[in-house]
């Protein structure tokens, strides 16, 4: 179990570390930023590679709403669920220290620009009302949540789970930039949401009730429709 959980503090300190950092550094940096594909592919690939290194130790979740989707599903022991989400939220927290006292080293640094936090209204990238992000926020979560059953299912081609599920964050993000930031994660939310305060802070409860709806839906929707190994 300690293993376990190191692997899941290791993969989700990656995915906020690379995918949150891309947005922070890289996103719009003067003439050479990365943009929303940028970021999109940043997220994803995140995900791939630590999928592939420590994936076969915790089952690669780096995510609250994916054990709670895989524990509906009966892939993950109820016991395991809330040390798995402790860890993923401690591994987030402190990516976000650490980009925190790389980024805030800079003279024109500023909480300002959002820090990569998610949000909704005033707060979304493109101006998309609550019932918006809700939405988009359930209904990819669903999604990911989907795709990681059944591309870690006994029925899919070995080996080639990392890429299915990266590949799948990629297009999520792509979609949802735009509107909430993107997060399909809990944890990854509440990492910056607690460097910016505020609104950030206010707006998190969204960022926890969406996702886990969704990944509760498809834990439901996979066990009853395609069965479990």
């Amino acid at each position: 179990m300690t293993k376990r959980l190191l692997a899941e503090f290791l993969g989700t300190f990656w995915l906020v570390f690379g995918g949150c950092g891309s947005a922070v550094f890289a996103a719009a940096f003067p003439d050479l930023g990365i943009g929303f594909l940028g970021v999109a592919l940043a997220f994803g690939l995140t995900v791939l590679t630590m999928v592939y290194a420590v994936g076969g130790i915790s089952g690669g979740h780096f995510n609250p709403a994916v054990s709670v989707g895989l524990t509906v599903a009966g892939r993950l022991p109820a016991r395991d669920l809330i040390p798995y989400v402790v860890v993923q939220l401690i591994g987030a927290i402190i990516a976000s220290t650490i980009l925190y006292f790389i980024a805030s080293g800079k003279a024109d640094f500023t909480l300002a620009n959002g820090f990569a936090a998610n949000g909704y209204g005033e707060h979304s990238p493109g101006g998309y009302p609550l019932s918006s992000a809700l939405l988009v926020e359930i209904v990819l979560t669903f999604i990911f949540v989907m795709v990681i059953l059944g591309a870690t299912s006994g029925h899919a081609p070995a080996g080639f789970a990392g890429i299915a599920i990266g590949l799948t964050l990629t297009l999520i993000h792509l979609i949802a930039i735009p509107v909430t930031n993107t997060s399909v994660n809990p944890a990854r939310s509440t990492g910056p949401a607690l460097f910016v305060g505020g609104w950030a802070l206010q707006q998190l409860w969204l960022f926890w009730v969406a996702p886990i709806v969704g990944a509760i839906i498809a834990g439901v929707a996979h066990k009853s429709l395609f069965g479990d190994e």
